[in-house]
């Protein structure tokens, strides 16, 4: 018996050779001309695919090495998760018309800022000869990895920076791709998986604006300019795809918070945001605000204390008088509710991982600043009184009059208000602009490498690998 290795997998000779040579025809109608198809694949009669080839997707994907096809490296997670949805029979060979529709969406993923190389487009292209399993594994790994970056992103949440945790949601690309497959039009419903965000649409048009070949609009814009819109399409994608009609939104590229009800902005304020270093920079996260407290004393971050407070406190015998701080039991340090305690006199209540807040400052004068990173990470909001007003749904004069009471008392939201802090160097202003902004923390470069690089395999060496039929 003669072996032939195809992704790791071994087939008889005569189920190869059946693969291709028993094609029939059909008219040449049935595909677009770009559709990066073969028709000798997708004519084959299921039983050129058969049995054996349900037998080999089991063993290729229930494997311990990695899935590598021309170098390229296949997601085999989520493959696994779409075959056992088909009993691991293939998929495409009876379905040339959504395998078509599909392969034409990943060969424009640039629309989306997204390189369509990352999606195996190189391969799935006529001139591309591949052998039939090795076919049906590359059209199902593209058109899962497409469907995956446009419904959570490109960069998942669990290859991200420690600080850039938004995320859509749970979502599973498998069942998303079932159900294009059973629609009368594949292609439209992954790609409704994408935002449909005010800035997510201006991107995407300022990106056929800047196209290099188009025949309209700025044509001639610089590279870095589409390399902006890109990375910003990608920021978009890790949001919910049904923003909370009311939210707070915190940008910290823009240094400015806005409040939304019912989707319109109704407020905006400046805020000061964390330093350009790395350690202190302000997260990107979402959390929700449940409560205000008033006249809040600071605990202050155990890494500030040991590298700010205490060794200024250890030259100087009155610095922690001098500044309304004192030593709390476990060694930390507190510095006392107040108008000159560092969280002012408001501090929005909103648990999260980072400990990272918006609240008061009694240093006015930084607002009147163009550069307003200067903080340790957290939010410093301009006119928070006002702010608090709105979402305790009460007059300005009821909060200055509980301030006033003096005492640190903490009061309930009358409703929870959810509150994104993100990073957008573009974005669509209130009122409907594109606006850009720099890259003060460097964060774009990195996301800009995840969506130029195509996914090439670092175990090439792993497995044999057949270059064609």
């Amino acid at each position: 018996m003669f072996r032939i290795w195809s992704i790791g997998c071994v087939w008889p000779m005569a189920c190869v050779a059946a693969a291709f040579t028993s094609v029939v025809p059909i008219p040449s109608t049935a595909l677009a001309a770009d559709s990066g198809l073969e028709a000798a694949y997708l004519t084959a009669p299921p039983a050129a695919l058969g049995a054996y080839a349900g037998a080999e997707l089991r063993q290729a994907l229930n494997g311990a090495v990695p899935l590598v096809i021309r170098g390229e490296r296949l997601n085999g997670e989520l493959l696994l998760r779409f075959y056992a949805r088909h009993d691991f029979r293939p998929v495409w060979a009876t379905r040339p018309m959504q395998a078509n529709s599909l392969t034409n969406a990943v060969l424009r993923a640039g629309d989306h800022g997204l390189t369509p190389d990352l999606f195996h487009a190189g391969l799935l292209r006529p001139a591309s000869a591949l052998a039939p399993l090795d076919r049906e594994l590359l059209l199902s790994d593209a058109f899962l990895s497409y469907t995956d970056a446009l419904g959570r992103g490109l960069v998942p949440i669990e290859s991200r920076r420690d600080d850039e945790v938004l995320t859509p949601g749970p979502f599973d690309a498998a069942a998303a791709l079932d159900a294009a497959i059973e629609s009368p039009d594949p292609a439209a419903l992954i790609e409704a998986w994408a935002p449909a965000t005010p800035t997510y649409r201006l991107l995407r048009q300022a990106l056929r604006d800047t196209d290099p070949g188009s025949t309209i609009g700025r044509g001639t814009a610089a590279p870095s300019r589409r390399r902006q819109i890109a990375v910003n399409l990608e920021r978009e994608r890790w949001l919910p795809r049904r923003l909370p009609a009311d939210r707070v939104w915190v940008n910290v590229a823009d240094e400015r918070l806005v409040l939304y009800r019912n989707d319109q902005p109704v407020f905006s304020t400046k805020v000061i945001v964390g330093q350009d270093v790395r350690h202190n920079q302000s997260p990107e996260f979402q959390a929700t605000i449940d409560g205000v407290f008033f006249n809040p004393p600071w605990n202050i971050p155990p890494d500030i204390a040991a590298n700010e407070i205490l060794p200024k406190a250890n030259r100087d015998s009155n610095y922690l008088t001098q500044h309304h701080m004192v030593l709390l039991p476990d060694g930390g340090v507190q510095q006392l509710a107040g108008p000159n305690s560092g969280l002012g006199q408001l501090m929005l209540d909103m648990r999260n991982r980072f400990d990272v807040y918006l609240h008061d400052t009694p240093s006015k004068n930084l607002f009147s600043r163009d550069d307003r990173r200067v903080s340790h990470g957290c939010i410093r909001v301009e006119n928070l009184a006002e702010l608090t007003a709105l979402l305790m749904q009460q007059p300005i004069g009821a909060i200055d009059q509980a301030i006033a009471m003096g005492g640190t008392t903490r009061t309930d939201l009358p409703q929870p208000v959810p509150v994104f802090v993100v990073y957008e160097t573009a974005f669509a202003d209130t009122d409907g602009s594109l606006q850009f902004r720099p890259d003060v923390y460097r964060r774009d470069p990195e996301i800009w490498q995840s969506l130029e690089t195509p996914r090439r395999s670092l175990a090439q060496r792993a497995m044999p690998n057949r270059d064609g039929g």
